[in-house]
């Protein structure tokens, strides 16, 4: 034989071996760009949720300090000022089932206040006060 005519060199690294180090790149690659993008993502949102934050602090302070101001006002003129009653209240029963009331069962099955110990937030309007006086006894609110 010629030497020009050389035999085929075999490859020193399994071809197996290399699809695989080829794919665990892709896949470190593509790895490595998600978790960036996610940082980049929890960056911002961290970043709203601080500016949501300022917002609803601003907004108590401010609320803090018209309350204060009508106050004077009001007391400035010789008047009074009556302060806004709550929109909310938690209802807890704190009472258990003997020789409750027909009545005073109903309004505590009203309020999904089946168990002692339960608890319910409700926003209050006349009829929610109005139950919540007749279960009086077996219920704690504020």
């Amino acid at each position: 034989m010629a030497p020009t005519a050389q035999t085929k060199k075999l490859p020193t690294v399994p071809e197996t071996l290399l699809k695989k180090r080829k794919i665990n790149a892709e896949r470190k690659a593509k790895r490595v760009k998600t978790f960036l993008e996610t940082k980049k993502k929890l960056r911002l949102k961290r970043r709203l949720i601080f500016k949501r934050a300022e917002d609803y602090v601003t907004e108590y302070r401010r609320k803090e300090r018209d309350e204060i101001r009508l106050a004077r006002q009001a007391r400035k003129l010789g008047n009074f000022y009556v302060p806004a009653e709550p929109k909310l209240a938690f209802v807890m029963r704190i009472r258990g089932i003997n020789g409750v009331a027909p009545k005073v069962r109903k309004v505590l099955q009203l309020l999904r206040l089946r168990q002692i110990n339960n608890g319910v937030f409700v926003k209050l309007n006349k009829a929610i006060i109005n139950m919540l006086r007749i279960a009086e006894p077996y219920i704690a609110w504020g």
